[in-house]
């Protein structure tokens, strides 16, 4: 009887856990979505931004930080969702052709966009052609393999320049930037803009006659294949992300600015522009 009596007692936990667990699912978010980028400050503004839009539909969110061409591959193979950091046409050119038949471009979702090198505007120097080891004895930039540096690379050759490239990454190259700023010290960098150093130092694109470098680019939403089908509203919202490079700079500049953790610097631009990600959010079910 005793033990009749422990295997009802058994049968009942099981049937009210399951009962309990059936009532938490139902006021559970139980989607999911992973998105990856470079570690760069524009894409660090972005993917917050992005998972703020996200959360608020009923999403848990992972971002993951890679090398840029592991941000491709993995999205081309299936093991992420997405990622909102495509600086094309030219800038990630390789990346795309090598896996445009693997992913799915949803387009611009911030246009305006342009690189090339840059100096700050007490150095005496207009053009990339101009640059002489008298001048600098470098450029600084940022990590290898990234679409900016490929660029420079190519312009060191076509402009048969006498000048060694650094890489690092892009924290230790705004390091640099500060620290040659201040001191009014020549230093020639990497550059991109939407970037917050733009806002806080007075800087100029060199002239780049011979059109290495992309003038007027863009950033491009790409997500993997079969997302569309599988999740339409992490889809929809993807889609219809877009901003300009003044939205990118305002968070750019309070995290790297005012010392802001990146989601509370995105949570302060979503509270300020609802409206805007309402739009992303429309139609969503």
């Amino acid at each position: 009887m005793q033990k009749k009596l422990w295997s009802m007692i058994a049968v009942a936990s099981i049937v009210l856990a399951a009962c309990g667990n059936d009532d938490t699912s139902e006021g559970t978010n139980t989607k999911e979505i992973e998105l990856t980028y470079v570690a760069w400050d524009s894409e660090l503004a972005s993917n917050h931004v992005i998972k703020e839009a996200l959360e608020q539909a009923g999403y848990d969110v992972t971002l993951t930080v890679v090398e840029q061409s592991v941000m491709w591959q993995s999205v081309a193979g299936g093991d992420v969702d997405g990622h909102v950091a495509g600086w094309l046409p030219e800038d990630m050119r390789a990346d795309y052709e090598r896996y445009e038949n693997e992913i799915v471009d949803l387009g611009a979702n911030l246009e305006g966009a342009q690189t090339g090198l840059a100096v700050p505007t007490y150095m005496d120097v207009e053009s990339i052609a101009d640059l002489t080891p008298e001048i600098v004895n470098e450029i600084t930039g940022i990590d290898a393999g990234a679409g900016v540096m490929i660029a420079t690379e190519k312009a060191v050759e076509e402009y048969d320049l006498d000048l060694a490239i650094s890489s690092s990454m892009d924290a230790f190259m705004t390091q640099q930037l500060g620290d040659r700023y201040e001191a009014e010290e020549p230093i020639v960098v990497t550059a991109w803009q939407p970037h917050w150093k733009f806002n806080s130092y007075d800087l100029r694109f060199l002239e780049d006659p011979l059109g290495v470098f992309e003038a007027n680019g863009e950033i491009r939403t790409i997500v993997r294949e079969g997302l569309e089908e599988e999740d339409p509203d992490a889809f929809r919202i993807l889609d219809q992300f877009y901003w300009t490079p003044d939205d990118m700079n305002e968070v750019m500049l309070n995290i790297a600015e005012e010392g802001m953790d990146p989601e509370d610097a995105a949570k302060l631009w979503v509270e300020d522009n609802q409206e805007q990600v309402d739009e992303w959010l429309e139609g969503v079910e």
